[in-house]
């Protein structure tokens, strides 16, 4: 079995001298966080050949064979009106049953040091209750959003190697029946403070609405200055993530040598 090292949140990172919990934060546009991390190994189980064993509803993540025609990824547009088709008729297949599917963005991560989006080396969960939750009002029309809520509604990640297998740098996942609630910490995304925002002008105010993705942040970051990490000034509050501190009982899984005609599903949140 292979052995992984894993970036924990450090608990004690965010409580004060008096023991007190000091919600955490983390900037979306690169480098900054108000909390540090700690590295724990941990074993690493491979489940190439036994990928029937895991589904979104028990482990919390699938892997499925599904070559894409977009290959490159380097056109935006491409991407939104090509391959969102080829995920929502992946999502329809595999997980029936499905009403609606909603896809709000995509990234694109890199490992140069340049770019603003690279991969996450952190333990971590992207949405949570109230992310998930906030994430329908902002992508459904009101009356929409309000029957999706008071029925079942899932947020997955699809994700993908790109242009060659995940070798030297593989996405590695927790079964979710081997963590507690208090694994889960609450994190503040903090983005930069935009002028359509603040005055109203943006593309979601002149149409009246607060689902247009013109008005998301994410993806059109730009890597920061490293001497600003620290400082919040100029951004504020518009997104919460879970940051997971250690346990030993977590289980590590990982598709080996993942190539780009597999494509994994990530339940980040299921109001069942």
């Amino acid at each position: 079995m292979t052995t992984g090292a894993f970036r924990y949140i450090d608990p004690a990172s965010y409580t004060n001298s008096a023991g007190q919990h000091v919600k955490p934060w983390s900037k979306v546009d690169g480098p900054g966080t108000s909390f540090k991390l700690t590295n724990h190994k941990r074993s690493v189980e491979n489940i190439r050949g036994r990928e029937s064993a895991y589904s979104t509803d028990t482990s919390g993540f699938a892997v499925y064979k599904s070559p894409a025609r977009e290959v490159s990824f380097t056109d935006d547009k491409a991407v939104r009106e090509g391959y969102y088709k080829e995920v929502e008729a992946l999502l329809r297949e595999k997980l029936p049953g499905i009403k609606k599917v909603v896809i709000f963005d995509h990234t694109i991560r890199k490992r140069e040091k340049s770019a603003p989006r690279q991969p996450v080396q952190q333990v971590h969960v992207d949405q949570t209750v109230g992310a998930a939750e906030t994430r329908v009002r902002r992508h459904l029309p009101a009356d929409e959003a309000e029957e999706l809520l008071r029925g079942r509604y899932q947020i997955i990640n699809v994700w993908r190697p790109i242009a060659h297998p995940a070798t030297d740098f593989p996405l590695a996942v927790i079964d979710w029946r081997t963590t507690s609630p208090d694994d889960f910490i609450e994190v503040d995304l903090l983005y930069p403070k935009r002028t359509s925002f603040a005055n109203g002008t943006g593309a979601a105010a002149r149409n009246g609405t607060q689902n247009d993705d013109h008005d998301d942040d994410r993806g059109k970051e730009v890597a920061r200055d490293p001497d600003s990490v620290e400082s919040t000034e100029n951004y504020e509050v518009k997104g919460e993530t879970f940051a997971v501190a250690p346990n030993e009982k977590h289980k590590f899984f990982y598709m080996k040598d993942m190539t780009p005609e597999e494509a994994m599903f990530i339940k980040c949140f299921d109001s069942r």
